[in-house]
């Protein structure tokens, strides 16, 4: 069976729940992945359909004949964003755990949700870049530093921090577990979980 728009009774959680996309994004290692992983089990606790857009999965398979040009960026999150509406518009909570550095890129995906009645919700991860580089997670920041990688989003590439997202989370002062609740909340607060 086939949906073209979610109403009451569509597959993905409580009867009258749409699905929507909620966008994490923050510079390498601001613990937008860990974030994600944690309030999708809470959300799927709570009978959600949940699925993670993971950008590190995506790049391997989806756009992995994109580089790391401004314009190949730009790509990859326009198509990933095409994906997450795609899902949210069938019911699932569409976590999407990418960098997407570049606002008009994430403007462009905010106005394709909102051209489809898709709900959208853009969150901030706002781990600062020397928290970041500390934490190193896949070992970009120490590559740069020795001169083996450029074009690291935030330290030799630009990144615009969001100006307005639904939620900012100071993803370096809480815990994981403390940023997930209040996504989910806000989720809660908005009635998409």
């Amino acid at each position: 069976m086939a949906y073209d728009h979610v109403t009451d009774g569509a597959p993905g959680g409580a009867p009258g729940t749409p699905g929507a996309t909620v966008w994490l994004t923050g510079l390498p290692s601001a613990g937008k992945s860990t974030i994600a992983r944690t309030a999708a089990d809470a959300l799927r606790s709570a009978g959600r359909r949940v699925h993670i857009l993971d950008g590190d999965e995506l790049r391997a398979h989806l756009t992995a004949d994109l580089g790391f040009s401004r314009e190949d960026r730009d790509t990859n999150v326009g198509r990933v964003g095409y994906v997450a509406q795609l899902l949210a518009s069938h019911g699932v909570t569409v976590l999407v755990p990418v960098i997407a550095p570049y606002a008009d890129a994430r403007r462009a995906v905010r106005e394709r949700h909102a051209a489809a009645g898709t709900p959208y919700v853009e969150v901030h991860v706002a781990t600062p870049v020397e928290v970041c580089a500390t934490r190193d997670v896949k070992g970009l920041y120490a590559r740069q530093a020795r001169g083996e990688l450029s074009g690291l989003t935030g330290v030799d590439d630009p990144y615009e921090p969001p100006a307005a997202p639904e939620l900012r989370l100071p993803a370096h002062e809480q815990s994981r577990a403390e940023s997930a609740r209040a996504l989910v909340a806000l989720l809660r607060e908005k009635g998409l979980a």
